[in-house]
């Protein structure tokens, strides 16, 4: 048995004006406070002498790690964003930015806004563009049918309402 994992592609490059700007206030707040923090608490562990045994400094390096990788990411992803600051042309159909009510074969509705794959928020309704179901509805249009597949086999919307929000 091997460890190598295929890499996955890298999700779609692009973001809302207010996604970028978490991404960036993350990458600051990672660069400006926490890691000179971290970088601290390591310098004063390593004064305390042995470093074999010392579980503070051995936490602390093991954070910064996870820190500059987390800075490599972010740094990484921001410069190829595509930042999207204003509806489509044709405000009548699905595309990234856009609110989307859908109807299931039940009756149930649920409502959506389709955002990049760094935006993803059950709790705030953002769905990543590239999920089976955004990637089902781009570019359709109001009272079209959709079918998804899903684990348990396949699903049927019909979409009630595709609006935009202007950014802020």
């Amino acid at each position: 048995m091997t460890r190598y994992r295929k890499s996955e592609p890298p999700g779609s490059k692009f973001a809302t004006a207010e996604g970028a700007r978490r991404l960036r206030e993350e990458l600051d707040y990672l660069w400006r406070v926490q890691r000179p923090q971290v970088t601290r608490a390591v310098q004063e562990a390593a004064a305390q002498g042995d470093r074999s045994e010392n579980a503070e400094y051995i936490y602390g390096k093991k954070q910064l790690r996870e820190i500059d990788r987390r800075v490599r990411f972010l740094r990484q992803r921001l410069d190829g964003m595509t930042v999207v600051t204003r509806p489509p042309d044709d405000p009548s159909r699905v595309f990234f930015g856009a609110w989307v009510r859908i109807e299931d074969d039940e009756g149930h509705e649920t409502e959506m806004r389709i955002v990049g794959p760094d935006e993803i928020d059950p709790a705030r309704r953002y769905v990543s563009m590239d999920s089976p179901l955004a990637r089902a509805l781009m570019r359709r249009r109001c009272d079209d049918e959709v079918t998804v597949e899903v684990p348990g086999g396949s699903r049927t919307y019909v979409i009630t309402e595709v609006r935009y929000e202007a950014e802020e």
